[in-house]
């Protein structure tokens, strides 16, 4: 799409982050299969009786339109398009994949193949199950469309036996690709390991 296009309608997106901006808005990073990663101002979405409040929220579809043709978009209308209940260790995975889209996608160029491995490993970890072999999917065509990805052929992803080796291979070039700068969620998932270490009975 042409990145100074001033409307776009009803996009399937899922919010990555938002802060707080001004009194009453938000800015949310959204990342859409067409449209890449977008900032959006949410105009009053801290108020109470906001129709964006209720609807902003991360790891659920969304479908929303916005307008304008600077580097942030204002966000014009934002529906639910879907429902993917997650919880426990499901919510850190999910943060985790989060956090390098918007560490390493550049603004607004679209990347269909990892948004569908995105939505693929969202739809694993809601449906309860093992998420090892989406996580490790997503990671694979992450580095992959970004011009990281390792110099092997794609593996089978469900073979579990294979799972430890390639996820430090896949871990290591994500840490080439990060310039040594750590993952907020890896930390915070090591530092919880080893405090249950720690604190489980017996240890």
């Amino acid at each position: 799409m042409n990145k100074r296009a001033r409307r776009v309608n009803d996009v399937i997106a899922y919010l990555l982050h938002a802060t707080a901006w001004r009194e009453t808005s938000l800015i949310v990073q959204a990342f859409s299969r067409d449209h890449g990663c977008v900032a959006l101002v949410a105009k009053g979405a801290k108020r109470p009786y906001s129709t964006l409040r209720p609807v902003l929220h991360t790891f659920q579809p969304l479908l929303l339109s916005w307008s304008g043709a600077g580097e942030v978009k204002t966000l014009v209308r934002a529906d639910i398009a879907g429902l993917m209940p997650l919880s426990g260790a499901a919510l850190m995975s999910a943060w985790y994949m989060n956090e390098l889209l918007l560490r390493l996608l550049p603004r607004e160029d679209a990347y269909p193949e990892v948004f569908d491995a995105y939505e693929a490993a969202l739809r694993q970890l809601a449906s309860g199950g093992p998420a090892v072999a989406a996580l490790r999917h997503f990671e694979w065509i992450l580095l992959r469309e970004t011009g990281y990805g390792l110099d092997e052929a794609e593996p089978d992803f469900s073979a579990l036996d294979n799972e430890p080796g390639l996820r430090a291979r896949l871990r290591e070039r994500l840490a080439e690709h990060l310039a040594g700068r750590q993952l907020a969620t890896r930390r915070v998932l090591v530092d919880l390991q080893r405090w249950l270490a720690q604190n489980q009975p017996g240890g």
